[in-house]
């Protein structure tokens, strides 16, 4: 979840769709609806991002978003943008399919396309360079993160802004101490998911050991750091039944995915604040919320001349 949760922003996909990483057996097509959930239970924090990114990038022709998902927003560029064309990019076609649909259902499909495929080579089907790439947690899902940060700037136009959404803090969904186990379970959660993060890396495809210096690495492929901001998406208690069921998915992948690192207590008790018929689950609680802090960095490609 932390670092490694594309919330529909790919969580299982790369923007916070709901990335659950490394799979290469997810259903998208059956996915897609709940990445689409979480995708806009995050819609304020992308809606500040790109508020932000409009004080640097004006009039855009071509947004490029770079393991889109299901769209959510790929969209959401689009009404803040009404000037410029679309362009998601991903690799699951069902979840083009619910991008594509969107974009119809919000009256944007004539400037909006999809293109399916593998990053970051699949960049080079773009008919145009791009005024603005955005990649929500897409980059840490690829094996060479340096050399794909390079492909990304150089599908960018001369004076392009290149918007990557990498790190942030871990999210809190209950106080410290909420009642039942051992107080801390979430920090102790991090601590697992961490390990389980470095793991997933080292298995990709072409891996390379890379430092988190996004500042450097964006240098490294030739552009200019402009800005970093961190976004809060803060729900206080009690939750939404929308942020509600966001807890309820990301407690089940961490139990499901993460259980082996944790010991007896604290599996007995996310088992508890998973089971619908019990008093003190996630379903009836009154202090679940939602905290995640997510960091956007931008660097520009130097214009021509």
């Amino acid at each position: 979840m932390a670092h490694d949760h594309d919330h529909e922003h790919n969580p299982e996909h790369g923007q916070g769709h709901g990335h659950h990483h490394g799979s290469t057996d997810i259903d998208w097509a059956e996915m897609g609806p709940k990445l689409e959930s979480q995708a806009e239970l995050f819609a304020s924090l992308y809606e500040r991002a790109m508020a932000w990114l409009a004080q640097e990038v004006t009039e855009p022709g071509l947004i490029v978003d770079a393991g889109s998902g299901p769209g959510v927003v790929s969209c959401l560029f689009a009404e803040t943008f009404p000037g410029a064309r679309i362009v998601a990019v991903d690799g699951s076609e069902p979840l083009l399919e619910r991008a594509r649909a969107r974009a119809e259902r919000l009256g944007v499909a004539d400037r909006f396309g999809t293109i399916v495929g593998e990053l970051p080579d699949v960049l080079d089907q773009l008919d145009y360079p791009a005024d603005l790439l955005w990649a929500s947690r897409s980059l840490h899902h690829l094996g060479d993160q340096r050399a794909a940060l390079t492909a990304f700037a150089a599908r960018l136009a001369p004076g392009g802004t290149l918007a990557l959404m990498e790190g942030g803090l871990p999210p809190r969904y209950l106080p410290r101490d909420f009642g039942i186990g051992r107080p801390g379970l979430q920090a102790r959660i991090d601590a697992v998911e961490a390990e389980w993060f470095t793991r997933m890396r080292a298995e990709l495809p072409g891996h390379v050991a890379e430092a988190e210096d996004w500042r450097g690495l964006l240098a490294a492929a030739g552009l200019k750091h402009t800005r970093t901001h961190t976004f809060l998406l803060d729900l206080p208690a009690p939750a939404s039944e929308r942020a509600r069921g966001y807890v309820v998915a990301s407690l089940s992948h961490v139990r499901e995915r993460l259980g082996g690192g944790l010991d007896s207590e604290d599996l007995a008790t996310l088992d508890r604040l998973l089971d619908p018929d019990d008093e003190a689950s996630l379903y009836r609680r009154a202090d679940v919320f939602v905290l995640e802090a997510h960091t956007v960095h931008t660097a520009v490609r130097a214009a021509a001349g």
